[in-house]
């Protein structure tokens, strides 16, 4: 509880802080230097997630690609498999028929 209170009288102060700094002009400028170091930072942050963003994206689409790929030539080997093994039962029917 203790911890508690110095944390809220630490915040207290610090705007205390802020708000005698900003009544100063050179705390005004150090304000705006501040947060125009802060939105430069933001604006690069923001960049780097659109482009891992669409990396990922780029990546998953690629992945896509060759999973339809692969399931369209499975579906080919199974039918191709099917239709030998129709080819192949026939044959054996026309022998066992002719052979009686």
């Amino acid at each position: 509880m203790r911890s508690l209170f110095w944390f809220a009288v630490g915040i207290a102060g610090g705007f205390v802080a802020a708000h005698l700094v900003n009544k100063d002009p050179r705390g005004q400028e150090i304000f705006a230097q501040l947060d125009a170091r802060i939105g430069e930072f933001t604006d690069r942050m923001t960049d780097a997630y659109h482009a891992q963003e669409t990396r990922l994206s780029d990546i998953i689409d690629d992945a896509k690609a060759v999973t339809s790929s692969a399931a369209d030539r499975v579906a080919g080997a199974v039918g191709d498999a099917m239709d030998a093994a129709g080819d192949a039962a026939s044959a054996a029917k026309k022998t066992l028929t002719t052979s009686d």
